[in-house]
C-alpha cells in the first residue's frame, strides 16, 4: 500500500477501533499468479501485539483450499473532500481528494474444519452480530440439522505478522484547512463523512501542541 509518512498510523488502539466499528474484511490470496478475493465478516482479537482474525468461507469457495500468506483489509470510514472547503483554495490551487482510514493486515492463514471449532466460530459470530441488531439467535450444537450445515463451511484463523495502518485525514494541510474540512464533513448527511470528521478532530486534538 502506498503509505506516505504523514498518513502512517502506529497506534494499535486505532486498529482496535477500526475493527470494532466494521469487521467486514476483504481477504486476498494468490493462486497460480492470480489474486483471489473474499468479502466476509471476521472476529478480531488482540493481545498486546499479537493479532488474530477468525472467520469462514463457503466450502465451494476456491479460497477455502488456501493456506499460507494472505492479506486482510479492514475498511474504515471514507469521504470526499471538496477543494472549495480549504481557506487557501485559491492561493494553493487546491484540488479534490478523498479522506479515509484503512488497515492492511499481512499474515498466514490456517484452515480448520472440525465440527467443534466450526460450531464455536459460528456461535461467536452470531453472538456479536445478533447483539447489534437486537436479536438472540444462537447456534444450537445439539440440533442435528444445524450441525449438518457446518459441513458446508471451512474455518480459518489468520495470524497477523505485519500491519499497515493508513489514516489519510488531511494531516499534510495547514490546521485551518483541517478544521474547515472537519466542519464541512460533520455537516454532511453521510455517516461515513461524520466519522471521518471525528477522526480528524481526534488527531488535531492530539497534535495541538505541534500546530
Amino acid at each position: 500500500m502506498y503509505l506516505p509518512r504523514a498518513f502512517d498510523e502506529a497506534d494499535l488502539g486505532a486498529l482496535d477501533r477500526l475493527a470494532a466499528a466494521d469487521a467486514f474484511a476483504t481477504l486476498v490470496t494468490v493462486r497460480e499468479g492470480a489474486p483471489q478475493v473474499s468479502h466476509l465478516p471476521v472476529l478480531y482479537a488482540r493481545e498486546g501485539e499479537r493479532i488474530e482474525l477468525r472467520g469462514h468461507w463457503a466450502r465451494p469457495n476456491p479460497q477455502a483450499r488456501h493456506a499460507g500468506a494472505a492479506l486482510a483489509i479492514l475498511h474504515g470510514p471514507h469521504a470526499y473532500v471538496s477543494p472549495g472547503w480549504y481557506p487557501d483554495k485559491e492561493t494553493a490551487a487546491r484540488v479534490p481528494t478523498w479522506n479515509y482510514a484503512v488497515a492492511h493486515l499481512h499474515g498466514q492463514l490456517h484452515t480448520f474444519d472440525d465440527e467443534a471449532a466450526l460450531a464455536a466460530l459460528v456461535d461467536d459470530l452470531s453472538l456479536r452480530h445478533e447483539a447489534r441488531v437486537g436479536g438472540d439467535w444462537r447456534f444450537e450444537s445439539e440440533r442435528d440439522e444445524l450441525r449438518r450445515q457446518l459441513r458446508g463451511i471451512v474455518g480459518f484463523r489468520f495470524a497477523v505478522e505485519r500491519i499497515e495502518l493508513k489514516f489519510k485525514l488531511s494531516q499534510n494541510h495547514p490546521r485551518a484547512n483541517r478544521e474547515n474540512v472537519a466542519a464541512q464533513l460533520q455537516a454532511q448527511d453521510r455517516e461515513d463523512s461524520r466519522a471521518v470528521a471525528a477522526l480528524m478532530r481526534e488527531r488535531m486534538a492530539a497534535r495541538a501542541p505541534e500546530d
